[in-house]
């Protein structure tokens, strides 16, 4: 009995949407075209741009970009894949694809949206890891077998986190309940199997990506306030006539600017300056930290804002059967996971000074490019 009122209601359910899908008609059925259509325009040419970059530009081939790599990669298929086959779906309330290609459809789209989370995960780690361990880090740069290998176990976790449950699920089950105009997947009212899945899939990676960048601007907060004290101490002295030897002022500086996300090598020039420019340069380093502080917490606040609507009314929805909660506020936080897709490729490579650089010889290919009349002077 509990089986065929469960089901019964999923063809309430499935009959409701069906319904509601023919009130989009006019302008509101052109404004949710132009809409999702655009939202594909940027999602892939946004990825693509960072693949394209990848392959340009060899300077970026070092292991802590070959993460950004497998992320545009899983965001590029998103974008190419996933969202065009479901808008027709989704605007005309019927799946005209049959069951395999449904299958196939919610395998990719599952695995393509979760390897994108643990790709975010695994770039956090790798920017703590070049922080906290900045000699090691730099060390491993040219070993990229090791970031290869964790780009595949990214993919193995992603596929086996949904990929046997959606293929598996009506054997074991031994029947299905998806309707053959409708594509979701079996699980979608096993409360137990979705409160499971979303810990792997959010909760964990959330709390990751929250620890990561907060160790992150401790350590770099931490590092600027001893350069500070060591500044401070070493004022005393150049006071009393005595000069402040330039290793140490060079050592201070060094620590200062060792703080940053990406590891960038330090200035030779940095030990001629002047001790007296340290009380200059501490209001400078104040709001670099703010800067610091701001992206990081961008960072966290994208990734949560993104996937825990969806998350929790995944959920819910599973606890009551889909008596709680409308149909179309799902819609909308499962949009929210295909926009990450979209942000990724501005959020995370257009932070980076080398990516930075390589869109720029991309699109502006003129500006680094030498005319023939300046190497004829530079020649003569």
């Amino acid at each position: 009995m509990s089986e065929s009122n469960s089901s019964g209601y999923d063809f309430d359910n499935v009959s409701s949407r069906v319904q509601s899908s023919f009130v989009l008609s006019g302008p509101i059925f052109v404004i949710l075209m132009v809409m999702m259509v655009t939202l594909v325009v940027v999602i892939v040419l946004g990825n693509a741009l960072v693949i394209l970059a990848f392959k340009v530009d060899k300077s970026l081939r070092r292991q802590c970009n070959y993460y950004f790599l497998n992320l545009a990669i899983s965001d590029f298929l998103v974008g190419a894949f996933c969202i065009p086959v479901y808008i027709p779906y989704i605007l005309t309330g019927r799946w005209t694809l049959g069951q395999r290609l449904c299958k196939l459809w919610l395998v990719i789209d599952y695995l393509l949206c979760s390897a994108s989370v643990f790709n975010i995960v695994l770039i956090s780690y790798d920017r703590f890891l070049s922080v906290t361990r900045a000699v090691s880090y730099r060390a491993r740069q040219s070993m990229t077998h090791q970031a290869i290998i964790k780009m595949i176990a990214v993919w193995v976790l992603a596929f086996a986190l949904y990929g046997p449950a959606i293929i598996f699920w009506e054997l074991v089950v031994g029947r299905s309940r998806v309707p053959k105009d409708e594509c979701f997947a079996e699980f979608y009212y096993s409360w137990s199997f979705l409160l499971s899945a979303s810990m792997l899939e959010f909760f964990s990676p959330f709390i990751s990506v929250a620890f990561f960048n907060l160790s992150i601007y401790l350590s770099i907060r931490k590092r600027r306030l001893q350069a500070q004290l060591h500044l401070q101490m070493s004022e005393p002295a150049s006071a009393q006539g005595e000069g402040v030897p330039l290793s140490n002022w060079g050592y201070g500086m060094k620590l200062a600017l060792r703080g940053s996300i990406h590891s960038q090598t330090s200035s030779p020039s940095l030990g001629k300056l002047d001790p007296s420019t340290s009380r200059a340069a501490q209001p400078s380093r104040l709001s670099r930290d703010k800067k610091i502080a701001k992206s990081l917490a961008i960072i966290v606040c994208v990734f949560a804002i993104c996937w825990a609507p969806y998350t929790l009314l995944m959920i819910i929805r599973a606890a009551c059967r889909g008596r709680c909660i409308q149909h179309h506020w799902y819609e909308v936080t499962f949009w929210l996971l295909w926009l990450n897709s979209a942000i990724n490729p501005f959020l995370y490579p257009l932070c980076h000074s080398s990516f930075r650089r390589a869109f720029n010889k991309i699109l502006c290919p003129k500006r680094y490019t030498t005319p023939p009349s300046s190497v004829l002077r530079t020649t003569l």
